[in-house]
């Protein structure tokens, strides 16, 4: 069965990556690769009960993600319905394509740690599309906003999933590891920038040019100013929400999502159908991308199957019995969460080693910290900030490869490099 399923996983990804020459959607591919690797785990197991109670647990840490992420692009739909992004865009006067880009990557890795790498990605890339015209400037700094949001999203506790989880688990602290992580972060985004802007050069930026069925309907500078800094608090106070009440982000989400539909219809409640309509958030939940939302789901409930089969658990044995070296052990396993989904990855470690052996705020835990954060980067499947872009932008999956993989890998070795040679100099 094992060998099944890491053959049906193999090639769903394959087909993944090899989307456009076999021009079959990823979406399809994902949903079909999940039902079969379920299937597969299911008529191998002889305890319906327990069955049913992973497919449940499963479930649920898939539909959390899954109602965060639709809640956070209906709130930028409804920003952008609003013209709001122009409260950002009117202040943005380079008209150099490498200063934008590191203007782009300053406010992404800084806002991915107030936010998360998630939310970032969705702002950021939906800004790009007014700002820039050229489909290929706008895919490459998508690339370059997945990896500043990783990146950004590493060093603070609720910057990143995997993080979050190693801080309430108890192996994190939000003060050592903002301190011990701040550097190779930030390392692991000038990097790309420093080469990505030597590239560039001298490129000017072309923005798009607007058209009567871009903006239907003029809207105010109260309605513009209204909807992005609201759409932006609930945004920055879901991880406030969820550490005064302990409910999990999508619940945050969910009740901004409610506020600002009621405050949308209440400004707009005396205005013609045709406008109020345009403008409303029902509207933008129509707007939605949700062929990249299933797609979603297809990567979570296979990688699902992986954790409930051992197959993740054992990869992290193997590592430390062939491997042996911590410093070694945790960048292969940033290296793996560029294929396999960080946050199971990150599970299985946390439930390898234990408290006793590897206290709080020891070096296994913020290195695992550093590299499972940003070693999705190096593909574009390899983090939710990655398949929120891929979605967004319809990025293909080679193109990644070929034109960002290569600087976020690069990156990503400057910073483990720079957190190594930080520990040394500190010890």
């Amino acid at each position: 069965m094992l060998t099944a399923l890491i053959l049906v996983f193999v090639l769903a990804y394959l087909a993944i990556a090899l989307e456009h020459p076999l021009k079959v959607n990823k979406s399809a591919t994902a949903l079909l690769g999940a039902g079969l690797m379920w299937t597969l785990y299911a008529l191998g197991q002889d305890n319906p009960q327990a069955l049913n109670a992973q497919l449940g647990e499963s479930l649920m840490g898939t539909a959390q993600i899954v109602f965060f992420l639709m809640g956070a692009m209906a709130i930028v739909e409804v920003v952008d319905a609003h013209n709001g992004f122009e409260v950002i865009t009117s202040r943005i006067r380079t008209t150099r394509l490498s200063k934008l880009m590191w203007l782009v990557g300053g406010v992404s890795f800084f806002l991915s740690s107030i936010l998360d790498n998630l939310t970032t990605t969705i702002v950021m890339v939906s800004l790009m599309k007014k700002l820039l015209d050229r489909r290929e400037d706008r895919l490459f700094f998508a690339g370059i906003i997945v990896i500043a949001a990783n990146a950004g999203g590493a060093w603070t506790p609720i910057g990143d999933v995997t993080t979050t989880m190693l801080w309430i688990g108890g192996q994190i602290t939000a003060t050592e590891i903002m301190k011990g992580l701040f550097l190779p972060s930030l390392v692991n985004l000038l990097v790309p920038l420093a080469v990505t802007s030597a590239w560039l050069g001298q490129r000017p930026v072309i923005a798009p040019q607007q058209h009567a069925d871009d903006i239907p309907f003029e809207t105010s500078a109260f309605e513009r100013n209204l909807m992005f800094f609201m759409g932006l608090a609930i945004l920055v106070l879901v991880p406030v929400f969820k550490t005064v009440t302990h409910l999990p982000p999508f619940m945050g989400i969910l009740l901004g999502l409610g506020l600002l539909w009621l405050v949308g219809d209440l400004v707009h409640r005396k205005e013609e159908d045709l406008r109020k309509q345009r403008l409303t958030l029902a509207r933008a939940l129509t707007r939605i991308d949700m062929s990249s939302i299933v797609f979603f789901i297809g990567i979570l409930l296979s990688v699902a199957v992986l954790e409930h089969a051992h197959v993740l658990s054992s990869i992290a044995h193997w590592l430390d019995t062939t491997v042996g070296r911590q410093d070694l052990i945790v960048l292969l396993i940033g290296l793996v969460s560029a294929v396999v989904d960080n946050v199971p990855l990150v599970a299985a470690s946390m439930g390898m080693y234990s408290l006793a052996q590897y206290p709080t705020d020891s070096f296994l835990w913020e290195f695992l910290a550093y590299c499972a954060g940003t070693g999705g980067s190096i593909l574009i499947i390899g983090s939710a900030a990655g398949v929120a872009a891929m979605g967004l932008e319809k990025i293909d999956f080679l193109w990644y490869v070929r034109k960002i993989s290569g600087l976020a890998l690069l990156g990503y070795i400057a910073g483990a490099l720079t957190y190594l040679a930080q520990q040394h100099w500190m010890a």
